[in-house]
């Protein structure tokens, strides 16, 4: 522990910005397992399932522990490019973002799950444009280093509002995905159990949040940026 804190203070150093891209990098490798995660769903593989559900859990456990150093650590008076309270406040939308793909995780994990063949395209596209909002979010986080060597401004800040405008218009992409997707879903009810019905109901829920924080990140960040 003494030297993730270290790591952390020898990353403050350098800018306030790589603490939230070391955070961030945790909460990718949580997302993306999302992938591999239902691959083993396709596929039956139950043993596969709860293996990559731990290997989830691990490294949401692995974000929260950098994300507490930089709350325990983080100066309390000191001058920053982004004030501490926004920072802290984007720290705590990514990690939200682990937390939901934990939950997704979970879910996926309690029981056999099987999704109708009628389910396929549409689940699939819904996770992946979820995943690809992301990752938009995730590019901008990357961004904040350019940022502010460009003192907010200049073409690298209409860069970054121009990735926050797609992030928001992905977002409503995904809210298109969903309600084609619950529409099926909610149509085929009777072949479902009660339990079964209910968890994946809770997983298209958790994988819709997975954007709509991505989304929310992006507008606190351009937030910040308007600040500037």
């Amino acid at each position: 522990m003494r030297r993730t804190m270290l790591s952390i203070l020898n990353l403050f150093g350098r800018s306030p910005f790589a603490l939230l891209q070391t955070h961030m990098e945790k909460v990718s490798s949580c997302v993306h397992l999302l992938i591999d995660l239902f691959a083993a769903l396709k596929q039956g593989d139950q043993n596969l399932i709860e293996k990559i559900a731990n290997e989830i859990a691990d490294m949401e456990h692995s974000a929260d522990l950098v994300k507490n150093d930089i709350r325990n650590h983080l100066p309390k008076s000191l001058f920053l490019a982004m004030d501490r309270s926004s920072l802290l406040d984007i720290l705590s939308i990514q990690d939200s973002i682990a937390d939901k793909a934990e939950d997704i995780a979970v879910l996926a994990s309690l029981k056999p799950l099987v999704l109708l063949d009628t389910l396929q395209d549409d689940f699939y596209a819904f996770l992946n444009k979820n995943i690809e909002t992301f990752n938009q979010a995730n590019a901008v986080i990357h961004e904040l280093h350019e940022l502010l060597e460009s003192s907010f401004g200049g073409i690298e800040a209409e860069k970054v509002r121009t990735m926050i405008d797609s992030i928001a218009f992905n977002e409503h992409e995904v809210d298109l995905i969903q309600r084609k997707l619950l529409k099926k879903f909610f149509n085929s009810e009777e072949h479902f159990t009660l339990s079964t019905f209910h968890i994946w109901q809770r997983i298209f829920e958790a994988i819709g949040a997975i954007s709509n924080l991505s989304e929310k990140l992006a507008y606190r960040l351009r937030t910040t940026l308007e600040l500037k």
